[in-house]
């Protein structure tokens, strides 16, 4: 996983290695202070023959060197390599962000009716953004806190080599500590993140759809269910906090043993005259360089946990396998005309799913509408949703122009086909900006054409700001009937040889109805059309009406034939008073 997470940082290895070099400076400068320490009270303070004014002069010396160092030197250094730091872990999250995002599009709508928004949301967001601490730590600060210690380590072995023995003698004892809490937390930290990840998609849904709960006035209710998950939450975060105490308290109890160790010999030897008081001084002031890196080391692999947890969601998303894609050797379709035939299909979604669709054959002529109807569950939007390939078949194919979609590139096929369901999603975006996802960077005469084709010109004129009116999340400020004639505005624009319409009315009032059904007469016209309806009254003129029922096609012909032939169709159309 971590060989999979360097491929995205292999283009930027020479900047960071830019970094750990001015981040060894940085580091680096602070190991001086010690030899100060030393110096100023063996060489100056308890220094014998020294005049006063010699002491000062050499105290001043000392001080406008560190000066140099700490006020010239040190800021620049100290700037660079934060910038170089944020800026190569952001530029990595971006690039990670960017393929999977593109991962995302590829997957197909099975992915998306078996696993929640705002989780998928929550690895995009969430999860990437905590994978920066492996760039941070693992990748820059483990290593400068790893070069930092040797420095201090070759210092003191060189002021005294049994003093530095004693300040490493709890090193086996720390080593072990991060080892037993590093495996144990990261399975609390994946715990964790999947239980906000649970958190978060709870609450798209539920803030997607607050005008149910307001409707039910169950906010109460609702409220508990989310005090349930947000307990959950709460559980793993506490028990990740747990461990995550335990392993602080341990090493620092570690680290806090070696300074006394160190106090107490160094004592000793100061007083038999082995050692002078300001190596002491020294030795006590690089404890603190060589026990504060191992202390920010177990909170290194704290956030390693945390990081490495995240980067398994993160590659889980990755290796979700593209349930429809393009087949080797798949070419673009070329030239459609509009001749589609279903031979033999059956579907089902999953494999031991029972069949939505069995053994359907149908054939549709170029320029020919078809109507698709029948009672709820039958089959019928699943029928026209596996043409633009939302879902390939169980067994059977459908062909275009005589090519089986699965032979030809995905997009080459949705780029000949239009369609308009019963909701449209819009974007808050502008309503141009909406109409133009079916033609990016078509001229604005075009858009405006499109617009009045659709019967949309007129209200969209009306509005304050006319076609840069912002529409708001999912198009909620304008109306179901403008929402439906923006998204015919787009195959409008689109202008598409095979138009496909399911329950493109079903949701609007009768006289938004009406409107609408004369735009997609129009729309229909010298294209090859698939309507999926439930009102019979909107399909009459179709010049095929195709009954499905139990995933089966029970009945089909003209309105006129069917009415004659007293089967299905005509019961429905008498149960709703036609």
């Amino acid at each position: 996983m971590i060989r999979r997470y360097m491929k995205f940082v292999q283009p930027y290895y020479g900047i960071i290695a830019l970094t750990i070099v001015i981040g060894i400076l940085k580091f680096g400068i602070p190991l001086l202070i010690p030899l100060f320490v030393a110096y100023a009270i063996d060489d100056i303070i308890l220094a014998e023959g020294l005049a006063y004014d010699e002491r000062m002069t050499m105290l001043i010396q000392v001080l406008l060197v560190f000066a140099v160092i700490f006020i010239v030197l040190r800021p620049p250094v100290e700037f660079l390599r934060q910038y170089l730091a944020q800026r190569t872990s952001n530029k990595i999250l971006y690039d990670i962000r960017k393929k999977l995002y593109g991962h995302l599009q590829m997957l197909s709508a099975k992915f998306y009716a078996n696993n929640k928004v705002g989780e998928v949301i929550s690895r995009v967001i969430n999860d990437v953004e905590q994978t920066k601490d492996f760039i941070m730590t693992g990748l820059m600060n483990v290593w400068l806190d790893l070069v930092t210690i040797i420095i201090a380590l070759i210092i003191m072995f060189n002021l005294n080599i049994e003093l530095t023995f004693a300040s490493i003698a709890i090193f086996p004892f720390y080593i072990f500590g991060v080892w037993f809490f590093f495996g144990r937390l990261r399975a609390k930290t994946r715990n964790r993140s999947q239980a906000l990840a649970e958190v978060q998609g709870f609450l798209h849904e539920r803030v997607q759809g607050i005008n149910v709960v307001k409707s039910f006035a169950i906010e109460d209710h609702e409220e508990k269910r989310f005090d349930k998950t947000n307990n959950n939450f709460l559980t793993k975060a506490l028990d990740h906090s747990r461990w995550t105490a335990y392993s602080f308290m341990v090493v620092n109890t570690i680290t806090d043993i070696g300074p006394l160790l160190v106090v107490g010999y160094g004592t000793f030897l100061v007083l038999n005259d082995q050692l002078s008081v300001g190596i002491l001084a020294a030795f006590v002031a690089y404890l603190e360089r060589l026990y504060g890196p191992l202390r920010r080391l177990v909170s290194s692999s704290t956030a390693l946990t945390q990081s490495v947890a995240s980067m398994d969601r993160v590659f889980q998303l990755f290796d979700v396998p593209y349930d429809v894609k393009d087949e080797a050797g798949a070419k673009p379709i070329g030239d459609v005309k509009g001749h589609i035939s279903l031979k033999d299909v059956s579907f089902q979604y999953e494999e031991n799913d029972q069949t939505i669709l069995n053994n359907i054959n149908l054939d549709i002529p170029i320029g020919q509408t078809v109507a698709f109807v029948g009672m709820s569950g039958g089959g019928k939007s699943t029928l026209v949703s596996l043409i633009p390939r939302f879902y390939d078949v169980t067994e059977g194919s459908i062909k275009v122009d005589g090519q089986d979609v699965r032979d030809v590139t995905v997009r080459s096929l949705r780029d000949n086909l239009g369609i308009v369901m019963q909701d449209n999603i819009l974007f808050s975006d502008s309503i141009k900006e909406n109409i133009l996802l079916a033609k990016p960077g078509a001229p604005e005469e075009e858009v405006i054409l499109a617009a009045k084709r659709a019967n949309a010109h007129e209200f969209i004129m009306n509005l304050e700001e006319g076609y840069d009116t912002t529409v708001g999340e999912r198009g909620v400020k304008l109306s179901g009937g403008q929402k439906q004639r923006i998204a015919i505005a787009r195959v409008f624009l689109k202008n598409p040889p095979i138009l496909i319409l399911d329950e493109a009315t079903s949701a609007l009032d009768l006289e938004s109805e009406s409107i609408i059904q004369e735009t997609i007469e129009e729309l229909s016209s010298n294209r090859t059309t698939l309507i999926v309806a439930h009102r019979l009254s909107t399909v009459t003129h179709a010049d095929k009406i195709v009954v499905v029922e139990n995933g089966e096609i029970v009945e089909s012909g003209s309105h006129d034939a069917l009415m004659k032939h007293s089967g299905v169709y005509r019961n429905l159309y008498d149960i709703q008073g036609l």
